[in-house]
């Protein structure tokens, strides 16, 4: 119990220096070296509410798109139906903890990176963690700064060559979220940054509107909604005399290739 109020308390300073954002604009060539992708996304696993809301506020701020579950055995169903790209684990938790996720991840031949979070500071349980499959560990109370830093790291270890892509003149970068279009900068939300690179990552192919929804947004179609179409909008808009190269195949979706298209509209 110590440990966690000690943990609260400089969180909570953290929190007054750090104001939360949601789906601000940010400019994509940030200096920070966090991660951004299709979009970039972190699981944290966390029964803490306030810690793990406060977590998702923070790496929201890095450009980062953060779930939150409570426990083991949601972890591993989550992880099982969406694609991450790194997972936040507290050690101790109701029910199947920390441990066994990572064991049943790794088990299940996952690669995925792990940061694991915990109060045990013994050189025994982080060795016990590691040889568990997490990738690194980080014991609490912890600095935020550090965490970021660390999840950063893993980000780019799990990356790898998928960091950058390239599309004609358009360049996005998920390592250093560069969105760059003929050398200049392009501000985008986090987003319009994901649907952005999911649509340049499936180059060449038509990418219906229900499976944008559920790679970039993670909801399932809902007929009555046209918020794909309004953020291709949006886009477009900010690419300017490069609009074209998103492309609409009418009753079914979108397209970017690296030729300029027939008329986006």
């Amino acid at each position: 119990m110590i440990l966690v109020a000690r943990h609260r308390r400089r969180l909570a300073m953290n929190t007054n220096s750090q104001p939360a954002v949601h789906e601000q604009p940010f400019i994509v060539n940030h200096k920070n070296n966090g991660i951004m992708g299709t979009a970039m996304k972190v699981l944290v696993v966390e029964d803490n509410k306030k810690l793990a809301r406060f977590l998702q506020r923070a790496l929201h701020e890095e450009g980062y798109v953060v779930d939150i579950v409570e426990d083991g055995a949601e972890a591993l169903n989550q992880s099982s139906n969406i694609e991450y790209d790194l997972v936040i684990l507290d050690w101790m938790l109701p029910g199947t903890d920390g441990i066994t996720v990572c064991r049943t991840l790794r088990g299940r031949g996952s690669g995925i990176p792990i940061l694991m979070l915990t109060a045990r500071a013994e050189v025994s349980e982080r060795i016990l963690g590691l040889d568990a499959g997490a990738d690194d560990y980080l014991p609490k109370p912890f600095d935020l700064g550090e965490l970021l830093a660390r999840v950063r790291a893993l980000g780019r270890r799990g990356v790898g060559s998928e960091g950058v892509v390239r599309v004609g003149p358009l360049v996005l970068d998920r390592l250093e979220r560069h969105a760059t279009l003929n050398g200049q900068i392009v501000e985008l939300t986090p987003r319009e940054f994901a649907l952005l690179t999911y649509l340049a990552r499936e180059s060449g192919r038509v990418v219906p509107r229900t499976e944008l929804l559920r790679k970039v947004w993670e909801t399932t179609y809902d007929p009555g909604s046209n918020v794909v179409d309004a953020h291709i909008k949006k886009l477009r808009e900010k690419l300017g005399d490069q609009a074209s190269l998103i492309e609409t195949v009418r009753g079914v979706g979108y397209r970017i290739g690296t030729m300029d298209p027939p008329n986006p509209s």
